[in-house]
């Protein structure tokens, strides 16, 4: 929970010292919001958010990136949704929007697409599927 205050913390100063509360007129969104919660991070960083700003959208997943205003195109409606089709990956096999679950040779859980069979030099294993 630490990380997820901290990071809300982050973004806050970027935003508030680069004018990233605003929406430019070629934006959607602005860069960050105060009302959303960044609740997982991307390899590239880009930070995904639950948009709790209140309205028929709220609880949206979206994207807030390095760069112009944040994204809910193609947004889950809820984080339900979304973990609810991760599961059925794992259980059942398949793929999460064109990404599909893979282990790294850490033993990590990496997410790429169909047939990867490698990350950085290292390979890459299918995860489980099904239950034991």
């Amino acid at each position: 929970m630490s990380g997820i205050v901290d990071r809300w913390q982050t973004c806050m100063d970027i935003a508030t010292e680069n004018d990233g509360l605003t929406t430019r007129p070629w934006d959607d969104e602005p860069w960050w919001h105060p009302l959303w919660v960044p609740w997982a991070e991307s390899a590239d960083g880009g930070v995904q958010v639950i948009d709790q700003r209140p309205g028929p959208d709220e609880g949206r997943l979206g994207w807030a990136g390095h760069g112009g205003g944040g994204d809910f195109t193609d947004s889950w409606p809820g984080l339900a949704e979304l973990l609810h089709a991760v599961a059925r990956a794992f259980h059942g096999g398949g793929g999460v929007r064109g990404l599909h679950p893979y282990l790294t040779a850490q033993g990590e859980l990496w997410w790429d697409e169909e047939d990867c069979h490698e990350l950085d030099g290292q390979p890459l294993t299918p995860a489980p599927i099904g239950l034991s």
